[in-house]
């Protein structure tokens, strides 16, 4: 990683910094996000910072509380009949969007359509729902083909989940974005004030009405005691370090390693693992195209990943903050059953001669990477740098990380804008079972990008599902991910905690896998 001096900063942040009174402190919260905003439709996109936006202003019928268990949200309760084939839910009263319209039965069913078309666990949804019916505008049903006892639990996960937003929106294609951000969440999007690169603005809701239980991750009540929020997107580490320290800003979601020790010995400043069960650093493969629609070319990579480089690179040299994970399935999730070493000798030597016999004929492989992305560009550089050591022609093209996003859709060819690779990050916990995880499913043309395709991958995903037991599931769910990684449907690239860091005057703050706005106050 490129380290930063603080001096810098400092001086960008005198010239960037806008005209600051005294009177916004009371009212305001200040937050630097992990990257920039570029898109604004959580079922569009998987990225995290567009999910943390969508807590902002969407709701969700369920939710997982800190345990993962599902709890009401939006819905005021439900009915499970005919032997679990059909599931009849009803809503709180009083639930308005933030255009004024109140919260009816046809948005929930429209929203959950939209979202079963592009989440893994919503597509399991959609294989076994047989309709969706409008009792009245609080009230309705859907009916299965056969038993599905973690509806619930895909409703309401905790990234990605059945975000809820008016008919008119959701009945938007599923491979595009929608128009407008309308939600009924505690926080209204300022679509005015938006100015994607630099600033994200919301305000505080007063038609929401939060639940009377006490929040728990996504579930609970989402009080905002805020009238607004700004996001200030800062990808210069050091302008943002200086920011927090001048108290200029409230809150920064992720600062890098290298910055961490400058940030402790501020004693107006507090430092936390908000997620203790940590975040997955993966390497993705377009598998559509050339040289990775060859296995054997693949299987060379994941034989030379080493995840120390990698996590050294991303998070510094204290390994504390990370760990070695050579599974799809993280340390800490219930289906973790040890290091592959085998499949992952980390071995340059190795993967030469693997590459040397997979028939790789010297296609150019470009590996998108963000320089405005702390915890993943160093990732890209480190591919970069060993897969031209194993004998890749390769092509680091970097930019922003919106770019990035945006291109990662591309199926195209790499000489007609697409790509070979790219790296991100997710939450352990969002990645621990074969509902949730996108790294293992072989949905191919309707599964996440890269496209992984394998029936088998797909057959072991519904025993899983339907199995009849608890030790059904984990040979199941062993068996996959050992098949993924066999297949390189993801490279895992090690697994690690990140430390958010705050104004001492911030108090509230929840943990849990998102920076949830809601219960935080300034003393």
């Amino acid at each position: 990683m490129h380290r930063r001096t603080l001096l810098k900063g400092a001086a960008v942040s005198l010239i960037a910094a806008p005209a600051l009174g005294q009177d916004w402190r009371a009212s305001t919260l200040r937050f630097i996000p992990q990257a920039n905003l570029s898109s604004l439709d959580p079922i569009w996109t998987t990225a995290t910072v567009t999910n943390n936006h969508g807590y902002y202003v969407f709701d969700t019928l369920y939710a997982v509380d800190m345990n993962f268990k599902p709890q009401p949200q939006m819905a005021e309760g439900h009915e499970v009949l005919d032997g679990g084939k059909r599931w009849r839910f009803k809503l709180r009263e009083g639930l308005k969007f933030h255009d004024g319209s109140p919260v009816r039965s046809a948005d929930c069913i429209a929203s959950i359509k939209r979202w079963s078309q592009r989440d893994p666990f919503g597509q399991l949804v959609g294989k076994v729902t047989e309709s969706w019916q409008a009792i009245d505008d609080r009230t309705f049903e859907v009916k299965l083909t056969r038993p599905f006892t973690l509806l619930l639990e895909a409703l309401g996960k905790a990234d990605t989940p059945a975000f809820i937003m008016p008919e008119r929106l959701a009945q938007t294609e599923a491979t595009r974005q929608v128009s407008e951000v309308v939600g009924s969440g505690p926080y209204k999007f300022v679509a005015p004030e938006f100015n994607s690169g630099s600033r994200v603005v919301y305000e505080k809701f007063d038609g929401y009405v939060p639940r009377s239980d006490a929040p728990s991750r996504g579930a609970g009540a989402k009080v905002a005691n805020f009238q607004r929020i700004e996001w200030h997107i800062m990808p210069d580490p050091a302008t943002a370090a200086s920011a927090i320290m001048r108290g200029e800003m409230d809150w920064w979601e992720r600062p890098p390693a290298d910055l961490q020790p400058l940030l402790a010995r501020n004693r107006d400043i507090v430092r936390e693992v908000t997620d203790s069960s940590g975040r997955i650093a993966i390497m993705r493969l377009n598998h559509l195209q050339a040289p990775f629609n060859n296995v054997k070319v693949r299987q060379a990579v994941r034989m030379a990943v080493a995840q120390e480089d990698y996590m050294r690179a991303s998070q510094g040299d204290d390994p504390t903050a990370w760990k070695v994970c050579r599974s799809l399935w993280p340390h800490g999730t219930p289906y973790y059953s040890g290091e592959q070493e085998d499949l992952m000798p980390q071995s340059i030597a190795k993967a030469k001669e693997a590459l040397k016999a997979s028939g790789y004929a010297g296609e150019k492989v470009v590996i998108i990477n963000p320089t405005d992305f702390p915890d993943i560009g160093p990732l890209g550089q480190v591919s970069a740098d060993i897969l031209g050591k194993i004998g890749m022609n390769i092509d680091l093209a970097e930019t922003d990380w919106g770019t990035v996003i945006q291109r990662r859709g591309s199926r195209e060819p790499v000489d007609k804008g697409g790509w070979s690779i790219f790296h991100t990050t997710g939450p352990a916990p969002g990645w621990g079972n074969p509902a949730l995880s996108l790294l293992v499913r072989g949905q191919g043309a309707r599964g996440w990008f890269g496209w992984y395709e394998s029936a088998k991958a797909e057959a072991l995903a519904d025993e899983w599902l339907f199995a009849p037991d608890e030790a059904g599931q984990k040979k199941a769910a062993v068996e996959l991910g050992r098949l993924a990684l066999e297949d390189v449907a993801t490279v895992p690239l090690g697994q690690f905690t990140l430390k958010t860091a705050y104004r001492k005057t911030l108090t509230g703050m929840l943990p849990g896998s998102a920076p949830y706005p809601w219960g935080l106050k300034r003393t």
